[in-house]
C-alpha cells in the first residue's frame, strides 16, 4: 500500500526538533520559522511538555467520555482564566475543522435557523459544513453544495447587515485573522460592529480562533483587539503543540442537550496532559507577551525592506506580500538558508513560528532573509 498523495513535498526528512530549531535525516539544522501550519506553540520537545505526557502515558492515554476525566476540567480551569472567558463552557474535539464543524451545528441547534454568513476568501476546514463555510470552491464536492452558506465581501458591514436583517441565518463565522487569504485582518471597528448586529438579529458570532489565537497575535485571541466577546470560539493547532486536539469554547447562553453533541477521542488523556502543559509553559513563560514584542521587532524590520509589497500581521501572525511570485525565495530560503517559511498564494510569505521565538532568533531570521530576497 502506498500513501494517497494529497500535498506536494520537499524532498526532506524531518526527524528531531528542539525549541525553534529541526533537524533532517542528514543532520542539518533549520530555524522553524513556520512550525508545522502554526501548530508548535511552546517550542518542539520542551522538557516539560515531554515530562507530562511522558508521564501521562504511564498512567493511562486514553479512555472513553463516559467516565469522569478530571484533566478535562483542569484544561477547562487553566483555559479559561488564560484566555478571559473564565464563565465559557468548553467541549474538546480533536481538529480544527472539527471544531468548527460542532460550532456551526451547536448555533444551529441554539436559534433552529438554518443559513451561515461566512466571508470571501475564508478558510475553515474540509469536513461537511467547514468546506461549505470554506471559500475555495476546489475544495467542495457536489455533495457540498448548499444554498444556506453565504460569503461576505471581507470588511463590508453593509452586507452584513443586509443578509442578517432577514433573520435567516444561524451564524456568522469569520477568523481572527484569515491565514490561508494572506493574513487579512479584519477592521476592530467592523467586528465591532459586527458584533451588535449580531446580537440585534439573534445571530450566533462564531469567531475562528484556529490559526490566530492561542497567544499567537500577541493577545490570546485576535478578535480581542477589538474589544469584542464572541458567542463560540473555536481553537485547535497550537492548543497541543503537535498532539491533536481542538475545542469550542461556549458562551453560558448554550444550553447542553445529551446525545446533540459527542466525540471518541476528544478530550482524551494524553491529550489533556499536552494540552495543561502548553497552558503552564505559556504562562510560565510569558509567550503571549513575547509573541507581541518579537512578532512586532518582525514587522518593524520587514517594513523596512522595498523589496516587499506589504507587511501584515499581528504578533508572531505575519504576511509578507511580493509583486512577484515567491516560490524560487522560498525554495532557496529553505534549502540554502535553511530555514522553514510557510507561504500562501503565490505571492505571500507566511510566519507562524513557535510562540517562544527569541528575539536572537528573529534577527537571525532577518540575516538569511535578506540574502534570498536582494
Amino acid at each position: 500500500m502506498k500513501l494517497f498523495d494529497v500535498f506536494p513535498l520537499f524532498d526532506l526528512n524531518i526527524v528531531k526538533g528542539e525549541g525553534c530549531y529541526v533537524y533532517d535525516d542528514k543532520g542539518n539544522k533549520y530555524l522553524d520559522l513556520y512550525g508545522g501550519h502554526a501548530v508548535i506553540s511552546v517550542g518542539h520537545t520542551h522538557p516539560y511538555y515531554v515530562e507530562k505526557l511522558t508521564d501521562q502515558l504511564n498512567k493511562i492515554g486514553f479512555y472513553s467520555n463516559s467516565v469522569i476525566n478530571k484533566l478535562q476540567q483542569e484544561v477547562a480551569q487553566k483555559l479559561g482564566e488564560q484566555c478571559g472567558y473564565s464563565d465559557y463552557f468548553l467541549f474538546l474535539i480533536n481538529s480544527g475543522a472539527e471544531a468548527n464543524e460542532n460550532a456551526i451545528k451547536l448555533a444551529s441547534f441554539h436559534n433552529g435557523r438554518k443559513k451561515v454568513l461566512a466571508f470571501a476568501k475564508a478558510f475553515h476546514g474540509r469536513t461537511s459544513a467547514t468546506v461549505m463555510a470554506t471559500d475555495i470552491p476546489s475544495y467542495q464536492a457536489p455533495v457540498n453544495e448548499s444554498k444556506n452558506f453565504v460569503f461576505a465581501p471581507f470588511n463590508d458591514i453593509e452586507f452584513v447587515k443586509k443578509e442578517l436583517a432577514t433573520k435567516e441565518y444561524s451564524s456568522v463565522i469569520i477568523e481572527g485573522i484569515q491565514g490561508v487569504a494572506g493574513i487579512q485582518i479584519p477592521d476592530d471597528s467592523f467586528l465591532k460592529e459586527l458584533r451588535q448586529v449580531c446580537t440585534e438579529t439573534g445571530t450566533i458570532l462564531i469567531i475562528d480562533e484556529i490559526q490566530s489565537g492561542y497567544g499567537r497575535c500577541g493577545k490570546f485571541f485576535a478578535h480581542q483587539y477589538a474589544g469584542i466577546e464572541a458567542d463560540l470560539i473555536t481553537v485547535a493547532k497550537g492548543i497541543g503543540n503537535g498532539f491533536p486536539m481542538s475545542g469550542v469554547l461556549i458562551h453560558p447562553m448554550f444550553k447542553a442537550v445529551y446525545g446533540q453533541l459527542g466525540t471518541t477521542f476528544g478530550g482524551n488523556h494524553l491529550a489533556c496532559a499536552a494540552a495543561i502543559a502548553v497552558l503552564d509553559i505559556m504562562k510560565e513563560e510569558k509567550l503571549v507577551e513575547n509573541a507581541y514584542n518579537v512578532g512586532e521587532y518582525l514587522m518593524q524590520e520587514l517594513k523596512k525592506l522595498p523589496q516587499i509589497k506589504e507587511v501584515r500581521g499581528r504578533g508572531l501572525m505575519i504576511g509578507m506580500e511580493f509583486d512577484k511570485p515567491i516560490k524560487e525565495m522560498r525554495t532557496r530560503l529553505l534549502f540554502e538558508e535553511k530555514v522553514f517559511t510557510g507561504s500562501t498564494g503565490t505571492h505571500v510569505f507566511r510566519l507562524l513560528p513557535p510562540l517562544c521565538l527569541t528575539m536572537e532568533q528573529a534577527k537571525e531570521f532577518m540575516v538569511h532573509f535578506k540574502k534570498v530576497i536582494a
